[in-house]
């Protein structure tokens, strides 16, 4: 399975020892860490997962956007493309846990934080079409899920260099002082899946 299709919602990240997915590098960057994983694979909420060799399993859901403005959603539509591009084959998975700090400001206090200080959308815009990426919630499924996000991420190899200045634009901005738990999963496809 390369790429979840766009009408799901819910979707099970499991790492193990099978997988489309093959695991670079796993780096714990604040919190504690997840068990090491060799492969990776992303389940539908449909499909049965195998339990044999499972690491780990994150769950998370697409929502809506919450700090989106009707401006920016269409610029982000008018230049991002889907998740499976066949020369896409590299991938990171950054499951973030927000702090309580987060949580208790208000959806405005958040927004002028992800968007007026961090500017998270127009970091983001300036790195489509090349780096492609979709947000799960795991928050909306339980408060006691391990994380607060997951960001799947895929790229060809040579936008490399884009995406992890991408990453340094987002890691350095005041929303990720609130950022308590961050690991950073790099993965490859597999040839032949």
């Amino acid at each position: 399975m390369t790429a979840p299709a766009t009408t799901e919602r819910l979707f099970t990240f499991v790492g193990g020892s099978t997988g489309t997915w093959q695991v670079t590098k796993s780096a714990c960057l604040i919190g504690e860490p997840i068990p090491e994983a060799e492969k990776l694979e992303i389940y539908p909420a449909q499909t049965a997962i195998p339990e044999t060799q499972n690491r780990w399993l994150l769950r998370g859901i697409r929502s809506y956007e919450r700090y989106v403005t009707r401006e920016e959603r269409k610029q982000l539509t008018a230049v991002q493309e889907g998740l499976g591009r066949p020369e896409s084959t590299c991938a990171a998975l950054i499951p973030i846990r927000k702090s309580e700090a987060w949580w208790t400001l208000t959806q405005n206090e958040r927004r002028e934080i992800f968007e007026e200080q961090s500017r998270h959308i127009r970091a983001g815009l300036k790195y489509l079409p090349p780096v492609a990426r979709r947000l799960h919630h795991c928050r909306d499924l339980s408060e006691h899920e391990p994380f607060d996000f997951l960001t799947w991420f895929e790229y060809a190899p040579a936008y490399e260099t884009e995406f992890e200045a991408l990453l340094l634009e987002l890691r350095i901005s005041p929303e990720w002082q609130y950022v308590d738990r961050e690991i950073d999963i790099r993965l490859v496809r597999q040839s032949g899946d």
